[in-house]
């Protein structure tokens, strides 16, 4: 692509929405992960013995165990939710942008083809 191609995408209204949208959510998301892995170190630093606690009376496997596998599982869930987003808004934004950017050029160079002769 050329500069003028990145000048029209840059002045893109199109482009400007597009990335207040992926910013707007990876934050969302970034506070929300944050939110997760500062609640378990402070669960860590002031309440140990409760990851330590077995699930019933019998049980040998601790709170330590499902929380921990929450948290992953918690990861592997925000992660699909940007990849879906990307995969089905942002990626469609983005062509449309470029294609608007392709047009532009295209009559801007039929343009000075047109004054030439």
């Amino acid at each position: 692509m050329s500069k003028h191609h990145y000048d029209h995408i840059r002045g893109n209204d199109k482009f400007h929405e597009l990335v207040a949208q992926k910013s707007k959510l990876s934050w969302s998301l970034i506070a929300l992960m944050m939110l997760v892995y500062y609640s378990f170190i402070l669960v860590i630093a002031f309440f140990p013995e409760w990851l330590g606690t077995p699930l019933s009376s019998n049980s040998t496997l601790t709170w330590g165990m499902p929380v921990g596998i929450g948290i992953i599982l918690f990861t592997f869930i925000i992660t699909g939710i940007y990849v879906h987003r990307a995969n089905n808004l942002y990626d469609m934004l983005m062509q449309k942008v470029i294609d608007a950017s392709h047009e532009h050029v295209n009559d801007m160079q039929s343009d000075k083809k047109e004054s030439s002769s």
